[in-house]
């Protein structure tokens, strides 16, 4: 079976990114993207974004996890520590984030270093989930193989029984990461193809140097 998608198109005429617009720090742009895609009804989960990494095997993986912080240092995201991709920041902290808002004709890539973040800015987050998440992140070896559905439902039993009635505490495989950008892309599309790319990186002075590419 086969599907040709090669007379697929769109024209891309919502909006346009001019270094005139553009302020000094990424971050700044980033929260005014971010806050016009969260208030747009046209964007489901603006915060999902998607986390490349470079496996132990060598192959590069993506997948869509949900951004649940930025600050002027970087972007805060969780997970279990011994997951596949736990394991493979642990072995390359270079990593890329990516989002793209379909609806805005968006697209922002971010490459930086992820650091494992401090213990207890991942408790006091761990603390403000549902209790149905936190016996989850108990109950799961993320990435591991399982027998069944069953195998994982017995698990969450398990440790329902064994929280009842006291504090969920959070497990120690599974906290934050803050990644540090060093680049900064934000792609505006536009009509036949020439979108506005602009990215940022980061000087030795801890400045931004902008730059226009060619889309």
């Amino acid at each position: 079976m086969s599907k040709d998608l090669s007379n697929y198109r769109k024209s891309y005429e919502k909006q346009e990114l001019l270094e005139s617009n553009c302020p000094e720090s990424p971050i700044e742009l980033f929260q005014n993207w971010f806050t016009t895609a969260d208030d747009s009804q046209m964007v489901d989960e603006s915060n999902a974004m998607t986390v490349s990494s470079i496996g132990l095997d060598g192959f590069p993986k993506s997948r869509v996890v949900l951004l649940k912080k930025f600050t002027s240092e970087g972007f805060i995201f969780y997970t279990n520590y011994n997951s596949e991709k736990g394991k493979a920041i642990a072995n390359n902290n270079n990593i890329c984030l990516s989002f793209f808002w379909p609806a805005l004709e968006q697209q922002i890539i971010i490459k930086g270093n992820a650091e494992i973040l401090e213990e207890n800015l991942s408790d006091g987050y761990f603390k403000s989930r549902p209790d149905g998440s936190k016996l989850g992140a108990w109950a799961s070896n993320q990435s591991k193989v399982v027998n069944s559905r069953e195998e994982l439902e017995q698990s969450l039993k398990s440790f329902e029984k064994k929280f009842e009635g006291i504090e969920i505490e959070r497990p120690k495989h599974w906290g934050g990461y803050l990644v540090k950008p060093i680049s900064i892309e934000f792609w505006q599309g536009r009509p036949n193809r020439m979108h506005d790319r602009i990215r940022y990186t980061l000087e030795q002075d801890f400045s931004w140097k902008i730059e226009r590419l060619a889309p």
